[in-house]
């Protein structure tokens, strides 16, 4: 029995690792950043080896090391598929139901399937014979996983998917009305380029859009006329979606940057049991810092112009009664900070720090938004200087 439940606690370690290293992100942890390294260079160079497989030359010199790396990288993506469906259980949207069936359900998520498609052409290829390897182009797509831009852009359109229809429609419009109006003005003196309505799309697109060929231009005056009216018109039109899109990345910037700061404040035990609208406030005056390790937060005889909250990471602050270490959750410099002098000991990150920075001025907006915690800061403080191993700073 107790081997049995040391097993499965050993299963779930395993797999909360697995889960942390694939789907922790880029940046976020040593393992999630080699292996999102390692996968994004294998999706890059499998992009190069595919479009050098297009060119005879290198194809006859190079066709079986190419061969060789959509081999190995296919089998490293199909490994790193197989451990996503095995730990995505981890995941709380998809550990509600029976196992099986939510790796099914994570499973038919479109990276899952991008993920799937990474691989499965290669070994297709390799049991039919076929030579697929422009599948491997699609590998470009996984990159897609590890770029926040572009999974801001899918929620972008997502989100203005209404108003880049709007958008897609007048588009349509003024492109078949120039076409209708051109044909008209054009048809019999160049029945070849404008002899009917969809011979005369093209013109009509290539002239709003501002790319102009010049396979088809009108000859007539009054033709010429419509289409420099028509350029104008296309610059118009063809922004639209552009501004739509930026206006919305603008937007999705401001949100991500507004939920980052929240997930920061509320990991922050002083701000525990705070309503919404508190931890809004309290956001407005924090700054998030990152510090490596090594790196010197604040040093001794510098002005005491800012308190330090320590959202991840140990810090050593070097004291005259030796060194102290404060862990997530923490904060410091408060003391110098209240009692307008400078700092009396040196702070040092000892690991990767992600810090909240409280500047002076902020300081006294929050003691009068919140008197409870200034009254909380001010006890921690206290109960500092009163204690052999102080924490001065």
């Amino acid at each position: 029995m107790r081997q049995a439940q040391h097993s499965r606690m050993w299963r779930q370690r395993a797999r909360r690792g697995v889960h942390h290293a694939l789907e922790a992100g880029l940046g976020h942890t040593f393992w999630g950043s080699l292996v999102s390294d390692l996968l994004i260079a294998l999706a890059v160079a499998s992009v190069a080896a595919g479009a050098a497989w297009s060119v005879p030359e290198v194809r006859a010199s190079y066709g079986p090391w190419i061969r060789a790396l959509d081999v190995v990288t296919a089998l490293i993506f199909a490994a790193e598929y197989g451990l996503r469906l095995w730990s995505c259980v981890e995941l709380p949207f998809f550990a509600q139901g029976a196992p099986w069936r939510e790796r099914l359900r994570y499973a038919s998520q479109p990276m899952q399937v991008v993920d799937l498609l990474s691989f499965v052409p290669t070994f297709v290829g390799l049991v039919a014979g076929i030579d697929m390897w422009a599948a491997m182009m699609l590998r470009f797509l996984k990159v897609a996983r590890y770029s926040p831009a572009l999974h801001s852009l899918g929620r972008v359109i997502a989100a203005e998917r209404g108003a880049l229809f709007g958008a897609l429609v007048i588009m349509t419009g003024l492109v078949m009305f120039a076409a209708t109006v051109m044909y008209f003005i054009e048809r019999h003196a160049q029945p070849v380029a404008f002899g009917s309505i969809p011979a005369a799309a093209w013109w009509s697109v290539v002239t709003l859009a501002t790319i102009g060929y010049g396979d088809a231009v009108p000859v007539t005056p009054l033709g010429k006329a419509f289409a420099g009216l028509m350029i104008i018109a296309g610059i118009a039109a063809f922004a639209l979606p552009f501004g739509i899109i930026a206006t919305g990345f603008g937007r999705e910037a401001t949100r991500r940057d507004f939920m980052v700061s929240w997930l920061l404040v509320a990991r922050v035990p002083l701000f525990g049991g705070l309503d919404a609208a508190a931890v809004s406030q309290i956001i407005t005056l924090l700054r998030s810092r990152t510090f490596e390790a090594g790196d010197v937060i604040v040093r001794r005889g510098t002005p005491g112009d800012s308190m330090f909250f320590l959202v991840s990471g140990d810090v050593v602050v070097e004291t005259e009664t030796g060194e102290v270490t404060l862990k997530e959750g923490d904060f410091f410099g408060e003391m110098a900070l209240l009692e307008h002098r400078p700092r009396s000991s040196t702070v040092m990150a000892a690991t990767r720090v992600r810090a909240l920075v409280l500047d002076r001025e902020d300081l006294e907006r929050l003691a009068r938004r919140h008197p409870a915690i200034m009254a909380r800061i001010r006890e921690v403080a206290a109960s500092r200087r009163q204690t052999t191993r102080t924490n001065p700073v």
